[in-house]
């Protein structure tokens, strides 16, 4: 505990110790001695509780008492100051006179403590939503694409990933399977299986950790044998109607198993208020649904599918996610989304699409979320390995513009490795 101050009759006050250590938060950082100091006394050392290991500045002590300090002030009679010193630029610089600036934006960056006050986004473990990848084995495989994640088996890998950042502050995730392909098929039954590997692994992890947040991914194509979102109809096109069924099935069972927020990744036109009205209809009315209000067919993926196995078998996936030199369609889809009864709207890719999440949030008043997708991710590691970019930095700058455009939660593999900075750890 650190020192109190205590008012005494007749006394300016005492400075009274609880013990004799400084602290900062709960952490005693240093012995000190501490001294009474009564009123008409003569000054004497004491020691001031610090908020910092700073070094302690010695300053003489002219030996006289406050009274004697407040009659020399009285008289004008003050000590010197010390001189005033300028530092001077290196030899050669050109004298000139100073530009007639009305203002000077670098006063405001002069120091760490000033720049740290006016810091506009901030980054918080709090912001990020952990994806984990699981599978039905019990041993973690690494992922080749992505360095640093993993498979993880649904019942020791995963529930170990999840207590190390929770750890960190980290209290959101978002499951995403890898499905046997003897379970796939071409209308993906397999997604709305009440024992199948999601909702098993949710339930597990809410009977473990109760206050975690659990979002998950509402899509065909981790269970389809076509490797699309939605039902291939035998022309090759995705079905939309017929898919929503499919989803509105999957919403639910992830529902009862005990998911937080589900999470309409598949881009079918109408899914949202579907899948709403089906919540509802089986009781699930605080159930929320996070949608991937702008997903872009981009070519960031591909690791990702390559984590889950879930490549399109044919074709491309253009027809239902969005083209990425599309601005004003992500209005189109915002608009949807809202009056379908959303409650978070998720821009997908990150980084490469700041601009559509300043577009959403500035038109929208619900909780922005985005992306960083692996593609993003594993760029940024690869750099590291290769001693190209400082890595850690990198991550923590591209997380921090994320919230700059105007996300409120981030999706990033980054997530645990993230915390742990912001944490003072070392980035593992």
């Amino acid at each position: 505990m650190a020192s109190i101050l205590s008012p005494a009759p007749g006394n300016v006050g005492v400075v009274r110790s609880i013990d004799d250590k400084i602290y900062v938060g709960l952490r005693p950082l240093s012995t000190r001695t501490y001294v009474a100091v009564a009123r008409g006394s003569k000054a004497r050392p004491f020691a001031v509780v610090r908020a910092s290991s700073e070094k302690k500045v010695s300053v003489k002590s002219s030996g006289l008492s406050i009274e004697e300090c407040e009659a020399a002030a009285v008289a004008r009679k003050f000590p010197d100051p010390p001189p005033l010193y300028r530092p001077q630029g290196p030899k050669g610089t050109p004298v000139v006179q100073p530009l007639p600036l009305s203002r000077r934006p670098r006063r405001n960056r002069k120091s760490p403590a000033l720049r740290a006050a006016f810091q506009e986004t901030t980054l918080s473990p709090s912001n990020f939503v952990h994806p984990l990848f699981i599978h039905e084995g019990e041993e973690d495989v690494p992922i080749g694409a992505m360095p640093g994640c993993f498979r993880l088996g649904w019942r020791h890998g995963l529930l170990e990933e999840v207590y190390k950042a929770r750890d960190v502050g980290v209290n959101s995730f978002v499951l995403f399977p890898k499905i046997p392909d003897a379970l796939k098929s071409q209308t993906g039954d397999e997604a709305y299986n009440d024992n199948g590997l999601v909702p098993r692994a949710i339930r597990l992890l809410k009977d473990k950790y109760p206050d975690i947040v659990i979002y998950t991914d509402v899509a065909l194509d981790p269970y389809s044998s076509d490797g699309h979102d939605g039902i291939v109809r035998e022309d090759g096109v995705i079905m939309n109607d017929e898919t929503v069924h499919q989803l509105c099935r999957q919403a639910v069972s992830q529902a009862r198993a005990g998911a937080d927020v589900v999470s309409p990744s598949d881009m079918m036109d109408g899914r949202i208020l579907a899948i709403r009205m089906a919540l509802d209809a089986e009781g699930f009315q605080d159930v929320s649904i996070m949608s991937y209000t702008a997903k872009y067919a981009s070519a960031f993926y591909g690791p990702f599918r390559e984590a889950l196995d879930s490549n399109p078998r044919f074709g491309d996936k253009k027809t239902y996610q969005m083209n990425p030199a599309n601005y004003r369609e992500a209005l189109v889809e915002t608009e949807a989304d809202e009056a379908e009864g959303a409650d978070i709207l998720l821009v997908k890719p990150g980084l490469p699409y700041l601009d559509i999440i300043r577009l959403l949030r500035d038109n929208s008043s619900l909780p922005i979320a985005a992306y960083q997708v692996s593609g993003e991710y594993s760029m940024i590691k690869a750099g590291g390995v290769l001693k190209m970019i400082d890595e850690e930095k990198v991550m923590m700058e591209s997380l921090l513009c994320l919230r700059r455009a105007g996300a409120d939660i981030i999706l990033t593999y980054f997530a645990r490795q993230a915390a742990s900075v912001l944490c003072g750890m070392k980035g593992n």
